[in-house]
């Protein structure tokens, strides 16, 4: 479809990503001469009826934020064809997730952050609003007076109301993120559910790695050892599987992660320096998708259940587009993040291209020293993917050489390592169009923890349309 040059009296200058339900973009307000995201609903779900009070609820819940700590929504409108759109201020100094790719944050910046989000948080929740997906892509950045930075908190598709909350039968959140009463059916919530969710971004920012699972996250001072004793105990307890033993409120956890953040030393030594250098490395490209999930709608959601039009040992995966699809074994699809990836991560060209990454556990994804089995797709429109792929390297890892690979729809190499620090091992692929066009181009990194190498047979089964 030909992409719109106005909606309404916005002019649309370039897109800021496209999610699951809509696509956001930079536009310019020519009467207020302001930047402005214009959110609109995508063509391919403007029939549903269920999908556009979704999407309009998002804004009315924004409207009722009414929050300086909240993503603003200025307007509201319908497109000629009938799709809705809602315009919000622009955060023109990106997200928390595009902070995280150059690694873990200074300890004082990564408390002020999560407590600045924590507040944002408060707000919505004194507003009677669960946020129920926050994530480092969904706090935004906007530049403020003398160059400092305001956390905005964005993309309430997936809120609600505490009152409709506490009566919740639907599972949701992001793996990672997600408190354990979000992950099962029929289990009511609250506010602390939040309170979970930013205990594991003060986590990430912290140690560059997304918590493992509700019960097993290892302590962020392995991964850190310089952390103080106060602030791994604030993090903890943010990340309490009962939430009875959670901070009670957002508000609380805020004040304590500002105190600590007072206290903290702003200067890093060249301890510090050598373990985030090492942790660095010790994630490579492995996270790529954690810092790539969209801020722009369409949360990235753990899934239990997929399209089981497969073999009775495998089944079918797709991203929330519906152009890529694929087929891996059975027990690695546990967990699905389906809702894109930006491809500078790899080194091409920045911008918003469809991804999803399935495992068995993606808590346990960006650290290689952790055994998972899984894979991560991500198309790109832009750039040689190969000489990208060629170019990366896992420590911890042997290389264990490249091969060509050829489908009827493929064509492109693979390279592997084997002896990962999880004793597992690692295949990435480069793969092009066999017609010999030069687009799209996919990137594929397959990891395994066994001896069954299901690399091939998820290669030839993927389709991108």
């Amino acid at each position: 479809m030909h992409s719109p040059e106005r909606i309404g009296r916005y002019r649309l200058e370039r897109p800021l990503g496209t999610g699951a339900f809509g696509t956001v973009w930079l536009a310019h307000d020519d009467v207020l001469q302001a930047p402005v995201a214009v959110k609109v609903l995508a063509d391919n779900w403007s029939h549903r009826l269920d999908i556009r009070d979704r999407f309009l609820s998002e804004a009315r819940l924004l409207r009722k934020a009414d929050s300086k700590r909240v993503v603003q929504v200025y307007d509201i409108g319908e497109l000629p064809d009938g799709r809705p759109y809602f315009v919000m201020e622009y955060a023109d100094a990106g997200t928390l997730a595009d902070r995280l790719n150059a690694g873990p944050l200074p300890v004082p910046e990564a408390l002020r952050l999560t407590a600045q989000a924590a507040r944002s948080a408060a707000a919505l929740h004194e507003a009677g609003i669960v946020h129920r997906d926050i994530k480092p892509s969904n706090i935004l950045l906007r530049t403020g007076p003398g160059g400092t930075d305001r956390v905005l908190l964005a993309d309430l598709g997936l809120a609600k109301s505490l009152a409709q909350a506490s009566g919740l039968t639907l599972a949701a959140g992001s793996a990672g993120y997600q408190p354990p009463e979000q992950a099962e059916p029929g289990e009511g919530i609250d506010a602390r559910a939040d309170v979970y969710s930013l205990g594991a971004v003060g986590y990430e920012l912290v140690t560059g790695t997304v918590p493992a699972a509700p019960g097993q996250v290892v302590r962020p001072q392995r991964l850190r050892p310089e952390l103080g004793d106060d602030v791994q105990r604030a993090l903890m307890r943010a990340l309490e599987p009962d939430r009875e033993r959670r901070w009670p409120a957002a508000r609380d956890l805020a004040d304590e992660l500002d105190r600590l953040a007072a206290r903290a030393p702003a200067r890093r030594t060249r301890r510090t320096r050598r373990r985030l250098d090492g942790v660095r490395r010790r994630l490579n490209v492995v996270t790529l998708t954690v810092a790539a999930v969209l801020a722009a709608g369409g949360a990235a959601v753990a899934v239990t259940l997929m399209h089981h039009d497969s073999p009775a040992d495998s089944v079918r995966v797709s991203d929330a587009t519906g152009r890529i699809a694929a087929v891996v074994p059975a027990g690695w699809g546990r967990q699905l993040r389906d809702s894109g990836w930006n491809p500078r991560a790899l080194g091409l060209g920045s911008g918003q291209e469809p991804g999803l990454e399935v495992a068995d556990d993606l808590a346990k994804w960006p650290d290689l020293t952790a055994p998972v089995n899984g894979v991560f797709i991500g198309l790109s429109e832009h750039g040689d993917v190969t000489a990208r792929v060629n170019a990366l390297a896992h420590s911890g890892c042997h290389y264990a050489g490249n091969r060509a690979f050829t489908s009827t729809d493929w064509h492109g190499r693979v390279r592997t390592w084997s002896g990962c620090a999880d004793g597992g091992s690692i295949a990435e692929a480069a793969l092009a169009p066999a017609s010999g066009a030069k687009q799209p181009q996919v990137y594929v990194q397959v990891r395994r923890h066994g001896h069954d190498d299901a690399t091939d047979g998820i290669l030839r089964s993927l389709r991108v349309t």
